[in-house]
């Protein structure tokens, strides 16, 4: 049985692909493919989470495993998507934006 229900998992693609979509492609361009575009994530788990861009004309998909392991209440999901991100900006060069 899945850790997070379907709802859950919905609510954070939504949220993701609606408001964080530079995020989406700065990890997909940090742990997929330099070139990425277009980046959206796609699905999620308790082990990590995984993205479609597109490289070079093709679809391609992306697991990355969530930084601090597997993770099982709803709360972590936040903390491991903007560790991914955080690090990210780290591998890219790229300056954290200032949070809120």
């Amino acid at each position: 049985m899945p850790v997070f229900s379907d709802d859950v998992v919905a609510a954070v693609l939504h949220h993701m692909n609606d408001d964080h979509t530079d995020d989406n492609l700065l990890i997909a361009r940090a742990f997929g493919d330099a070139d990425a575009a277009e980046a959206v994530m796609t699905s999620l788990d308790e082990h990590g989470g995984t993205w479609r861009y597109t490289s070079a004309g093709q679809d391609r998909e992306l697991n990355v495993p969530w930084p601090g392991g597997a993770i099982a209440e709803r709360r972590d999901i936040r903390r491991e998507v903007v560790a991914l991100y955080e690090s990210a900006c780290e591998r890219l060069g790229v300056p954290l934006r200032e949070q809120h």
